[in-house]
């Protein structure tokens, strides 16, 4: 059985991968028709505090949650094969393939319940780098310079704990307060207004 938090990481990543269900735009019945029987038929009624659910309610609510399952179980593996996620350390990562600047990459991740990437070991820049191989460009990670010049923090404000710099990084002396990742995994500090690969974690 997934657990809540697994489940809530996939639909996140399917939000961030499927834009069209997240602007509310119709996305064809890949998920709902399950809940065909309960929504729209004129006998829901909603939720009451204190309702006590028939047996044959709950052996419902059960179907309904093992359909669900195995949906976000094909859902998963359809976006591992297509390359559009990858996993490490209990973290999610995905792209969907747009890029952006640092502030617009940080509000797309949020809005789809998850943060901009952001690697604290080996592990997960390997899981980041993967994406940015595959597309051949550069993506920001979750970390800026602090009020000390070349000494940088994670978003939270607390020091990093792993770092991954390319030689002689980071060189900017308080002109470059992002960092982001090139195609050999390295890190380098820039400047927060160009684009880059939107990669989000969950």
């Amino acid at each position: 059985m997934l657990s809540p938090r697994l489940f809530h990481k996939i639909l996140g990543v399917a939000l961030f991968l499927f834009p069209c269900c997240a602007e509310g735009k119709p996305a064809g019945n890949w998920l709902l028709p399950v809940f065909g029987h309960l929504v729209g038929d004129g006998r829901d009624e909603g939720f009451m505090p204190g309702m006590q659910f028939p047996p044959p309610f709950l052996s419902r609510s059960e179907d309904v949650i093992r359909q669900l399952e195995h949906r976000i179980s094909r859902l998963e593996g359809v976006l591992r094969f297509k390359k559009m996620i990858t996993e490490s350390g209990g973290k999610i990562f995905a792209t969907n393939g747009k890029k952006a600047d640092f502030d617009t990459t940080m509000k797309k991740c949020k809005e789809v319940g998850g943060s901009i990437a952001t690697p604290r070991n080996p592990g997960e820049n390997d899981a980041i780098l993967y994406f940015v191989k595959d597309a051949n460009t550069y993506a920001y990670l979750g970390m800026k310079e602090s009020l000390i010049p070349r000494k940088f923090q994670f978003l939270d404000g607390t020091e990093l704990n792993y770092t991954n710099w390319h030689l002689n990084e980071p060189s900017g002396k308080g002109e470059e307060e992002c960092v982001e990742m090139y195609t050999d995994g390295t890190w380098n500090d820039k400047k927060c207004n160009q684009n880059r690969l939107i990669v989000c974690q969950f």
